[in-house]
Parts: structure tokens; sequence; C-alpha cells
């Protein structure tokens, strides 16, 4: 019996897609990669949409489950190959409580002012507009209380939700991957010591 393949419908230039594709690859899992022409607006079509209501990628299919909302995605893989690769989740239930913490601050405090510094100097740019600087300064000043937390919470274990590699750190690698090249704002990282050690430690995985 051949086991299906999990078929992933994304774009590498995706910061969510990527996060699927971290979590795929620490898990080790096989895959098929459905480039979705965003530039083309294929995510916008009939036929992605069937998949996807959203229309945003990305959207992975496993057997009959058609799964969207990348931080669903990860932590539905992570589950499902709990076995092998990297232990994304934790073992005990005050560890996955942590991991689960600390992939809550990434999704409300590191990822909208992170989206808006990329969207700001990057995306809008690129759109003809012009980045609006007190916006980007606003939410660097966001990003530098949250790190200021991460910092204090680093000195005290390795990762995020303790001295294990888990979702809560891996959900911060495309988002923060953006930051240091495309936005320049790799200062932020390098800044604290003990952000730096980490970022650098996730970054090479």
């Amino acid at each position: 019996l051949v086991m299906a393949v999990i078929k992933l419908h994304g774009h590498p230039i995706s910061t969510a897609t990527a996060m699927v594709l971290c979590c795929l690859n620490e898990k080790e899992v096989e895959y098929d990669f459905a480039i979705v022409e965003l530039s083309a607006g294929a995510h916008k079509q009939p036929q992605y949409l069937a998949l996807n209501p959203f229309g945003v990628v990305p959207t992975i299919q496993d057997g009959d489950l058609t799964l969207f909302e990348s931080r669903a995605i990860v932590k539905y893989l992570a589950k499902k190959y709990k076995g092998q690769g990297a232990d994304l989740l934790g073992n005990t239930l005050a560890e996955q409580a942590l991991v689960e913490q600390w992939c809550e601050v990434e999704g409300h405090s590191f990822f909208p002012p992170a989206s808006t510094i990329l969207f700001q100097t990057v995306l809008r740019p690129l759109r003809g507009g012009t980045t609006d600087e007190a916006v980007v300064e606003i939410n660097i000043g966001k990003l530098n209380k949250v790190l200021d937390i991460y910092e204090e919470r680093l000195s005290k274990s390795k990762y995020l939700a303790g001295d294990f590699f888990s979702l809560a750190d891996l959900q911060h690698l495309p988002w923060t991957q953006y930051l240091v090249t495309a936005c320049k704002k790799g200062d932020l990282i390098s800044s604290r010591k003990h952000v730096n050690a980490w970022w650098e430690d996730i970054s090479s995985r």
C-alpha cells in the first residue's frame, strides 16, 4: 500500500509557505510542492478557491483532508508525524503548554509588527508605493519590546519553550529571515546577545 504523499500548494516567496516547508523538512516528511503562481493571481482562481476559500497560500492536501492556515498546518504535521524527525511539540503536558504559549506569542505579538515592517519597507515600494517611516518606527518600537522579553526568556533557556527546538521557534523562521535580509533590520536581533545566539542556532537548521 503506497502512502499518499502530502501535497503542499504555495509559493517559496510566501513566508507562510516557508513556515510549512520548514516543518515538513524538520519532520522529514515527503511532499509534493505545487507552486501557486501568485503574480498571475492563481490563488484567486476558482480551482484554488475550492481548496482555500480565503484565496491565500499555503494549503495542504493529505488524503481526504484539506487544511489551510500555516500555523494550523504545522501543528497538524507535528502531531501526525510525532515519531519522526525533530519533536516540535514537547513531551510533557507542561512542555506542550509552553510550546503553545510561545506559538501564541509569535502569532499575536511578534508577527503583527514584523509583517507590518516587511510590508512597509519591501512590499509597498515593490508595488509602486512609498514606505511610511512613521509606521515602521512604531512597529520597530513594538518589536523591540517583544524582543526584550525574548532576550530575558532566552537568557534562561536555549529555546523559547525550553531546552528543545519546537514549533514556537520554527514559526519565527520566515519572518525573522525577511527582517534580517530584505528589511535590513538585523540589528534588532544582533543587538541582543541571547536572541542573536538563538537566531544563529535556529536559522542554521
